[in-house]
């Protein structure tokens, strides 16, 4: 067997060292150098160049046309939450990797537990979830908890990645859970468990016998501070498909996004409710999202944001208040700061109207992210009804984006979010003009707009 020879590569300059040193001696940066391994070759790749072969003992590829490679369909497992499955783009893909993030306490394992418990149970798929984290013990009291104890699933507390790889090879699982990545360790490496150099290469290890025996292999990731999955970047790029869960631990509602997914569409999106018995799915989020008063109130409006192929409904809540400080606050959450900044800079400059001595607070309700430009006009109309105090009706929605001239963009599928809307029991739309149905849309009155004003003077009239 080749001897494994260990080298520290710098982050910074990709100098190499023998020895690891706090500070690189070639740029002078501190704390850069991580942990490396480099096998040689063996004697038969050492071996000279033939003159027409290539190197010795070298498997040569041959090149094919586009339209003779014969394309197989995916094998798909279903998972037996639609909502997961939804977001998966249809199932678990046979051989596939996933890797899904989020904050401590925001259900992964619970979400994975129910998932493996009911692929054991209802489709026969043989399941091995490996915990890193936990005893066998408590995951046999959350299995109790969530009423899932007498499910068929094989459990398997390990951390050492090559002892994983020799009990999948013994056991043969057709789908594979790691929870979670960060606790994982190889021993070709001296460093601990959960630094970059460790989680890479014991990720590489797990995804290379993904693919050479077909077992789907599912990842849990940490999370930073900021919402990013700790770690090494590469590691998003080893897998197939990377998904969020996200959500305010206060409430019991959590969002499962996914960013990338080689099999499936990706910002699908799956929402899920935490109650005693775990999570449960929730087919319309459009109607938790819209729990608002009987009477209409200034400040809150309704839009429809697109996730995915969803058209959902979500309120936004806007609260615009005189300010006692020299540097009004912004303040916005499920919006991206500096677009708010953009559109207050819009709504003075093309609607004449100011809120340079005004507190502006913007909040989406039930944790969601507005990650699209489509909810522009809402946030602005929210803006307008608080700064005047004046409510717009309780059936009204908005929807475009607003551009730095003032102009209301089109945004995509239009005609499906009137009518998701119109199936909610709204009666009145404003939207871009270029998105309004040729044909009427029956109980719906359509404003078309084309630039900020027109929008404005649509709300008056609505007020």
């Amino acid at each position: 067997m080749a001897k494994v020879k260990r080298l520290y590569r710098c982050n910074d300059c990709g100098s190499q060292t023998p020895q690891w040193a706090g500070r690189c001696a070639d740029c002078g940066a501190w704390n850069s150098l991580e942990e490396e391994i480099q096998t040689p070759s063996t004697a038969a790749n050492q071996s000279t160049i033939s003159r027409h072969n290539g190197y010795a003992g070298e498997q040569k590829s041959e090149i094919q046309s586009l339209s003779q490679v014969t394309s197989e369909k995916a094998i798909r497992w279903t998972t037996g939450l639609p909502e997961l499955d939804r977001v998966l783009g249809g199932g678990l893909v046979t051989g596939s990797v996933v890797l899904i993030g989020g904050d401590p306490g925001i259900g992964k394992s619970t979400l994975l537990l129910q998932a493996m418990a009911m692929m054991a149970k209802v489709s026969g798929v043989s399941p091995l979830y490996v915990s890193g984290e936990e005893s066998l013990q408590q995951i046999r009291l959350r299995a109790e908890r969530l009423q899932l104890e007498q499910s068929p699933l094989d459990l398997l507390a390990e951390t050492h990645a090559e002892q994983m790889i020799a009990v999948a090879k013994t056991r043969k699982p057709q789908v594979m859970v790691i929870d979670s990545i960060q606790t994982v360790f190889t021993e070709l490496l001296q460093s601990a468990p959960g630094t970059v150099a460790q989680v890479r290469e014991s990720a590489a290890q797990l995804v290379r016998f993904a693919k050479s025996s077909g077992t789907t292999m599912i990842l849990v990731g940490h999370v930073t501070k900021q919402g990013a999955l700790a770690g090494p970047r590469v590691l998003e790029h080893m897998v197939d498909t990377v998904l969020y869960f996200e959500g305010d631990t206060s409430t019991r509602f959590r969002i499962l996004r996914a960013v990338k997914n080689r099999f499936g569409a990706v910002n699908e999106l799956g929402v899920f409710g935490m109650t005693e018995l775990g999570l449960k799915e929730v087919s319309n989020p459009s109607a938790i999202f819209l729990s608002r008063g009987e009477e209409a109130v200034a400040g809150s409006v309704v839009t429809v944001t697109r996730e995915g192929s969803r058209p959902m409904l979500v309120e936004v809540q806007a609260l615009v208040d005189d300010s006692p400080l020299g540097n009004p606050r912004r303040v916005s959450v499920g919006l991206d700061q500096n677009r708010l900044a953009m559109l207050l800079a819009i709504l003075h400059r093309h609607g004449g109207i100011t809120c340079s001595d005004q507190d502006v607070f913007i909040n989406v309700v039930g944790g969601v992210k507005l990650s699209e430009t489509g909810a522009d006009l809402a946030v602005l109309a929210a803006i307008l009804s608080s700064l005047r105090n004046r409510p717009i009706p309780r059936d009204w929605v908005l929807f475009g984006e607003v551009g730095l001239t003032g102009e209301i963009r089109p945004v995509q599928a239009g005609e499906d979010r009137i009518r998701d809307a119109g199936k909610h029991g709204f009666s009145h739309a404003i939207v871009p003009t270029a998105n309004a149905p040729r044909k009427p849309i029956k109980g719906m009155t359509i404003i078309p707009v084309q630039h900020l004003g027109e929008a404005i003077d649509a709300l008056k009239n609505a007020g």
